[in-house]
C-alpha cells in the first residue's frame, strides 16, 4: 500500500496563517477581547499592592475601600471581557473548521480513483476523519489558547518589568528550562505524532479490508491470520503511542518543576532590594501575585502544547491529500469520434512485472465487445485502461483519435462509463442514491424507468417509492439489489461508451440474464465492451476478445471462434459440459 503524502512543516505554517488570514477582522477582535480582559487582570495585583503600601504609609480606611472597590470592578471587567473573548474565538474556531472540512472534501473528491486505491481505505478513513476533527479541535480550542496565554504571559511579565526593572529581570529566571525542555520536546513530537497517525492508519485499514472480506477468511480459514495481521497493527499503533507518552512524560514535569522558580526569585531577591530600599513592600507582593497569576496561563500552555502537535501533524496529514496531483486537464474537450483503439498498451502497477503485454485492440462505435479469459489475464486492468482510470505504460488508449489521458476528466466521464462487481449505496433515499448519475436532469420518471430497464422488481415493494431511505439503519439492499442499482445509475448517465467489469456477477444466472437482455435493449446504438465471466455474454456480442497472460489472443465473432478450435472454443465446450 503507497499511503497519501504529508505536508511538511513551511506548508503547515502557511495553511495555518492563510487559515487565520481568511477571517483576520475576528482574529483582530478576538485578540483585541483577549488583550483587554488580561489588561483588566493587571489590575488586581497592582491595586493590592497599592494596598499595601498605603497601609504601611498609614493611609485611611477610605482610600482602603477605593482600591478595593477598583479591584471588584477590575475582577468584573475581566469576567466579562473574557467571556465574550470565549465566545468570539469559538465562532471563529466553528468557521474555519467548516471551510476546512470543505475543502478537504473537494480535495478529496479531486484525487485521481488510482491514487486512492494504492493509498488503501485506512488512510483516507483516518485523514477523513480522525485528522480533520484533531484539527478543528486545534483550531476551535488550541489556537485561540495559545495566543492568547501567549499575550498573558507577556502582559504579565512586562507588568512585573512596569513595577521595577529589577524584578522583571529577576522574574526571567524561570524560562531557562522551561526554553530548554519544550525545545527538546518539540523537536520530537512533530514526527511522534506522524507515526501515530500512521500506525491509526495502518490499522484501520487492517480491520476494514478484514471486514469487507469476512466471508473469504471465513471460507480460507484465515482467521488466524488476520488475527495476527490485526495484532501487528495494534502492536505497532501501542508502540507509537507509548513513544508520544514518553515525551510527555518528561515535558509535563519538566515544565511544572520550573513554575517555583521565579516566585522564589523574586522574593528571595525582593526581600534583598527591600532591605537597601531599592524597592517597597508593594512592588514586591505585586511583582509575586503577578507571577503566580502567569501559572494559569503557562499550565494552559503546558496543557494545549500537545494537543497543538497533535493538531499540526494531524493538519500535515490533511493538507498531504491537496498535494496529491490532481487528474490532468488535457487540451481536448470533446474527441471527434466514440472509438476506443488501443496500440501497442503495456500496463505494470507500480514495480510490478508487466500485467498487459502490447495490447493492440480497436472497437468501432456502435459495437459489442466481450473480453473473456481466465482469472488473472489482465480483463479488469484492460477495463481501467479503456475507461482512463489508469494511463499505459507504453502504448497509447484514445477516443475518437484523441489520447484518453488528453482529454478533460468531466468529458471523459460522461462520454465513458465503468461499471465493476462492486457497488456503493449512499445513505440516503432511493432518488439521491440515483440522481446524482445525471444531475439536474434526472426526474422522477426516468429514475423509474432506469430501474425498470435493468429489471429492478423489488422497487415496487419500496414503503415510500423513490423517497424510501437507504443504508444504515434504513432499508438494507441485498448485493444483487445494489448492483441493479449501480446499473440504473449507468443507464441515468446515458454515455455513449460503457466497460462492464463482471458488472452482473452478483446477480443470480436467471435474474442476470434478464438483467443483461433488459440493458441490451435499453442500450441499443452505444458502445458495449462486456468484461464476461458467463459466456452467454460473449455469444451475443458483435466480437469476442480472448485475453490470456496479458496478451488477446484470439479476436473475432462467437461463430468464428467456436469453428477456429482455439482457447475461446475450448472455454465454450468447458461452459456447456
Amino acid at each position: 500500500m503507497s499511503g497519501l503524502p504529508v505536508a511538511d512543516r513551511a506548508a503547515v505554517r502557511r495553511a495555518t496563517v492563510d487559515l487565520i488570514a481568511r477571517d483576520r477582522w475576528a482574529v483582530a477582535r478576538l485578540l483585541a477581547l483577549h488583550v483587554a480582559a488580561a489588561v483588566a487582570a493587571l489590575a488586581a495585583p497592582w491595586l493590592l499592592g497599592r494596598i499595601v503600601d498605603s497601609v504601611g504609609s498609614g493611609a485611611g480606611v477610605a482610600t482602603v475601600d477605593r482600591l478595593a472597590l477598583a479591584i471588584g470592578g477590575g475582577v468584573l471587567a475581566h469576567g466579562l471581557l473574557a467571556r465574550y473573548a470565549q465566545y468570539a474565538g469559538h465562532r471563529f474556531g466553528e468557521r474555519a473548521v467548516a471551510r476546512l472540512r470543505e475543502e478537504f472534501v473537494a480535495r478529496t473528491l479531486a484525487l485521481p480513483v488510482s491514487v486512492v486505491e494504492r493509498a488503501g481505505t485506512g488512510d483516507l478513513a483516518v485523514r477523513s476523519s480522525v485528522d480533520v476533527t484533531t484539527v478543528g479541535a486545534t483550531v476551535r480550542d488550541v489556537l485561540p489558547v495559545v495566543v492568547i496565554a501567549s499575550a498573558q504571559l507577556s502582559l504579565l511579565l512586562g507588568a512585573v518589568f512596569l513595577l521595577h526593572p529589577l524584578l522583571g529581570v529577576v522574574a526571567l529566571a524561570g524560562l531557562p528550562p522551561i526554553w530548554a525542555v519544550t525545545r527538546w520536546y518539540l523537536r520530537r513530537a512533530g514526527a511522534a505524532y506522524l507515526a501515530e497517525g500512521a500506525a491509526a492508519a495502518e490499522l484501520t485499514d487492517a480491520l476494514t479490508t478484514t471486514a469487507e472480506g469476512a466471508r473469504t477468511v471465513e471460507a480460507l480459514r484465515l482467521a488466524d491470520e488476520r488475527v495476527r495481521h490485526g495484532v501487528g497493527r495494534i502492536r505497532r499503533v501501542w508502540e507509537t503511542r507509548r513513544a508520544t507518552l514518553a515525551l510527555r512524560s518528561v515535558y509535563f514535569p519538566g515544565v511544572e518543576a520550573s513554575y517555583p522558580l521565579p516566585i522564589a526569585a523574586v522574593l528571595l531577591v525582593g526581600g534583598f532590594f527591600l532591605s537597601r530600599g531599592a524597592v517597597t513592600l508593594g512592588e514586591v507582593v505585586a511583582a509575586a501575585l503577578y507571577l503566580q497569576q502567569a501559572i494559569e496561563p503557562l499550565d494552559r500552555l503546558l496543557q494545549w502544547m500537545e494537543q497543538a502537535q497533535r493538531g499540526f501533524a494531524s493538519f500535515a496529514r490533511v493538507l498531504g491529500v491537496g498535494q496529491v496531483p490532481p487528474e490532468p486537464r488535457g487540451a481536448a474537450s470533446a474527441p471527434a469520434g466514440q472509438g476506443l483503439v488501443v496500440r501497442g498498451a503495456r500496463f505494470a502497477y507500480a514495480d510490478g512485472p508487466d500485467v498487459l503485454h502490447g495490447i493492440d485492440l480497436a472497437v468501432r462505435p456502435g459495437e459489442r465487445l466481450a473480453v473473456v479469459g481466465p482469472s488473472g489475464a489482465g480483463k479488469s486492468t484492460l477495463a481501467r485502461l479503456l475507461a482512463g482510470i489508469d494511463a499505459p505504460r507504453e502504448g497509447v488508449v484514445s477516443l475518437g483519435g484523441c489520447p484518453v489521458t488528453d482529454l478533460d476528466p468531466a468529458e471523459r466521464r460522461r462520454g465513458i462509463a465503468l461499471v465493476t462487481q462492486e457497488h456503493h449505496v449512499f445513505i440516503g433515499s432511493l432518488r439521491d442514491n440515483l440522481a446524482f448519475a445525471a444531475p439536474g436532469a434526472a426526474s422522477d420518471e426516468r429514475m423509474r424507468a432506469a430501474l425498470a430497464a435493468v429489471g429492478a422488481d423489488w422497487y415496487a415493494d419500496l414503503p415510500d417509492g423513490l423517497d424510501t431511505q437507504l443504508g444504515d439503519g434504513a432499508r438494507e439492499l441485498g448485493a444483487a439489489e445494489a448492483q441493479q442499482l449501480a446499473l440504473a445509475r449507468l443507464v441515468l448517465a446515458d454515455p455513449h461508451t460503457l466497460i462492464l467489469d463482471e458488472a452482473t456477477a452478483a446477480l443470480d444466472p436467471t435474474t442476470a440474464r434478464r438483467t443483461e437482455r433488459a440493458l441490451a435493449a435499453v442500450l441499443a446504438g452505444r458502445t458495449v465492451i462486456a468484461i464476461a465471466h458467463r459466456l452467454n455474454t460473449a455469444h451475443d456480442a458483435d466480437r469476442v476478445a480472448v485475453l490470456e497472460d496479458g496478451r488477446i489472443t484470439e479476436l473475432g465473432s462467437h461463430d468464428e471462434l467456436v469453428r477456429a478450435g482455439g482457447a475461446y472454443a475450448a472455454l465454450w465446450r468447458s461452459w456447456h459440459g
